[in-house]
Order: structure tokens, then sequence, then C-alpha cells
């Protein structure tokens, strides 16, 4: 069977006049390179961290708030504010996008981060350890 993949691409412009480069993937979730998300995150926007306690406290992406998978439900308020886009990130990619399908069939605005924190390590950009977002 031949299967055709589409993948939109768009550009929005924050109120802040910065531009984030977002795609929407293979599931239908957007998502975001670390190249551009960097460029969000240097505009103030909200990076959520769905991976487990041990893993963010051993290295994380500066300004990131640690929400487990598992608390995300219970967390909503924490990860995400009307009319706000969230960024998520995981170790790789997968969790994150679990993450973002669950808050996304909620009506909130979420993108996930491809490659998630290893890319990001693996890029050689600043890691933070602890389990404080800075």
């Amino acid at each position: 069977m031949n299967h055709r993949t589409w993948i939109c691409i768009f550009v929005r412009s924050s109120t802040k006049g910065s531009l984030s480069i977002e795609r929407i993937g293979e599931a239908g979730m957007k998502e975001i390179n670390i190249e551009d998300l960097e460029s969000v995150l240097a505009a103030g926007a909200r990076l959520v961290d769905v991976r487990e306690p041990d893993e963010y406290t051993s290295g994380h992406v500066p300004g990131a708030l640690s929400v487990p998978l598992g608390q995300v439900p219970d967390r909503i308020g924490e990860c995400c504010s009307p009319g706000e886009t969230t960024y998520l990130i995981c170790r790789s990619g997968a969790r994150s996008a679990n993450a973002g399908e669950f808050l996304s069939d909620r009506g909130h605005d979420v993108v996930n981060v491809v490659g998630g924190t290893m890319a990001w390590i693996v890029s050689g950009r600043e890691v933070v350890e602890g389990d404080s977002p800075r």
C-alpha cells in the first residue's frame, strides 16, 4: 500500500515580534526542532519537561518546568495557559508527544520538541543539572 505523508510548515509571529517555525508531524502533532526552540525560549516561551524527576535533575534545558508525564493530567494548569503555546520536551520526543496529544485534545496549543533533550545535549547547548529550572 502506498501512503503519502503530508507535512505542513507554518510560521507564526508572536506578540514580541519573534518568529517560530513549527511543522505538523506524521501523527498530526505540531513539532519544532531544537534550533527554533532556542529562539522561542529566548522570547519567553514556556517549556515543560515530561521526563521523570531523576532524568530531569541529571540535565535539562534551561528554564524547563518539570511535570512528569504521569502528573500531566493533574497539573494542566501548570503546563498550559489559555491563549499561550506550550512547548513539550522529553528524552527523545515520544513521551512529550503523548503529553501533547492529551493536552491538545483538551484544547491547549502545544508543540512537541523533535529529538528531545538528547538532541539539545548532543548539539552542545547549555544544560542545567538539579531540580531547579535554571
